[in-house]
């Protein structure tokens, strides 16, 4: 009897190796293989972020982007083009060179916004004076000329240059509460000093350049964060800089108590006419159904502050990479697979805007759109963005993917519909299954997302190959799938009051940005 047991145990155990070695699929296996084994992340990070760098739309760089997109695609025998959607103003960012000179010498670590007008060649040196706190706006305006040759600081000063994690770490309770009252109560003291102007924050700039300001300077450093945020400029004539906590702080303390500093500015930019803007579009033609899309997606453009690493260069690698990997492993899928790396989605969303405008044939037969935007971190969450059915699908593709790379996503069905701030919302808005692979911030939020410090050496390289195998396999899945994904929407969320709030709207995409 107990020899028929054993033999019925090894019996069992056999069939179940043998059945665990016919669920595995060869072509799951060879994506992680060709991932892990033949990466070409860090090739491809070091090409565009180190090389061609910031891609901010309209400037030269983001068209050599788009041309070494092509090109790579091209060289994987991946069918690709440069697809136009708009137009914009064309500007290229030269050297930034800030030194303090009174009442002593010192280099500032700072820069001119994007667009900002550069110098001239020249350089300009001038008194910093603090915005004044004026009773109103007649008296603001009584002020103004007091600005004419001098650089105004436009920021607050604020109170402490350790993000807010340092002092939970360090301080103890009764001091970091204490901080962050007096920065609330600084902050609204600073926005009411603005307010009284009778400007907003777009127009102050402005109101300044007429009344014959050198130049203004600013600091965007809000609660908590670990480095400036660097957008763009307003001013027309004269130069928008941004200098780093430390160094405002330094300016702002030494006007306060009289000091009188002045600063030396060379700030080079070139204006180069109306740009034309682009989406990279790539494709593996599908073999039973090309007229159904899988779309891989992310956003190829950047602020100019860094090099656009995790905003959003390592999204684009991701794709990238994974289209790389399909062509090699899976060359003939079911539905075609499309990459989109869109042009200026952080003006909003204005290149997968235009492409869902331009292309109602292909958004009326997606299967399913992945996009990857927000950091360098493996992927922790997937949302439905409130389509009814989505847990049906998601999840039978998902339990496709590695264990390693699927435990930590958190999946949220139905979710709400486009819920999040990029290209996957363009989508949503149009009725078009699209989903947002959203990752681990490694402090994106508060310390690279929109900063100089989003350069290549913030990447992680295992998180991103992780995301890359991720985005493969759900491409390969969502391609083989014999059904087609529905489309019913779940019940239209509440909004506060209990009423229902409406989907998104498809607003048509802003074509010629920048250009009035």
């Amino acid at each position: 009897m107990k020899k028929i047991s054993s033999l019925f145990l090894l019996f069992f155990a056999l069939q179940i190796q043998i059945g665990f070695a016919q669920s595995k699929d060869p072509v799951v296996e060879n994506i992680v293989k060709e991932a892990t084994e033949n990466s070409q992340l860090e090739k491809l990070a070091h090409e565009l972020m180190d090389v061609i760098g910031p891609r901010l739309v309209g400037s030269p760089q983001m068209m050599q982007a788009h041309e070494w997109a092509v090109a790579k695609y091209k060289g994987w025998n991946i069918t690709a083009k440069n697809e136009k959607w708009g137009e914009w103003r064309g500007w290229e960012r030269g050297v930034s060179h800030i030194d303090m000179v009174a009442p002593r010498v010192k280099s500032l670590e700072g820069m001119q916004l994007a667009w900002s007008p550069g110098t001239g060649g020249k350089t300009v040196t001038a008194e910093v004076i603090i915005l004044p706190d004026v009773a109103d706006s007649l008296a603001f305006q009584k002020w103004l000329p007091s600005a004419k040759g001098r650089f105004v600081m436009i920021s607050m000063n604020q109170p402490t240059g350790r993000p807010d994690y340092n002092w939970q770490e360090f301080g103890t309770k009764e001091s970091f509460e204490k901080m962050k009252k007096e920065r609330d109560a600084q902050t609204e003291a600073w926005a009411n000093r603005v307010k009284k102007t009778g400007y907003a924050a777009r127009t102050l700039p402005v109101a300044l350049e007429k009344a014959g300001a050198a130049g203004v300077v600013m600091s965007y450093w809000s609660k908590g964060f670990g480095a400036n945020k660097i957008f763009g400029a307003y001013t027309k004539a004269i130069p928008t800089v941004d200098i780093s906590l430390e160094d405002y702080g330094l300016l702002y303390r030494l006007s306060e108590s009289g000091h009188t500093p002045k600063i030396s500015v060379r700030a080079d930019a070139k204006e180069t006419g109306i740009s034309q803007t682009f989406n990279t579009i790539g494709e593996i033609k599908g073999t039973e159904k090309p007229n159904e899309y899988v779309i891989l997606s992310a956003h190829f453009d950047s602020w100019d502050g860094g090099s656009g690493a995790t905003d959003n260069g390592t999204g684009t690698i991701v794709m990238m990479e994974a289209m790389r990997i399909l062509k090699k492993v899976y060359p003939n899928p079911k539905r075609t697979i499309l990459v989109g790396h869109w042009g200026s989605e952080e003006q909003g969303l204005n290149g997968s805007r235009s492409f869902v405008e331009d292309h109602p044939e292909i958004v009326q037969n997606i299967q399913a759109v992945f996009n990857q935007d927000n950091g360098t971190g493996r992927v922790i969450n997937l949302s439905g963005q409130g389509f009814l059915n989505s847990y049906e699908y998601l999840s039978r593709w998902l339990s496709k993917v590695p264990e390693t790379i699927k435990a930590p996503i958190e999946s949220k069905f139905p979710g709400t519909p486009g819920a999040g701030g990029s290209d996957f919302a363009s989508f949503v808005a149009a009725g078009a299954p699209a989903f947002s692979l959203s990752s681990l911030n490694w402090s994106y939020g508060t310390y690279t997302w929109h900063t100089n410090r989003d350069t290549y050496d913030k990447i992680v390289f295992d998180d991103v190959r992780s995301n890359a195998i991720l985005a493969a396999i759900m491409a390969y899945q969502a391609s083989e799938d014999p059904n087609k994904t529905s489309r019913e929407k779940s019940i239209l969320p509440l909004n506060a009051k209990g009423e229902p709030t409406a989907w998104p709207e498809q607003r048509k995409a802003t074509r010629r940005g920048g250009l009035d």
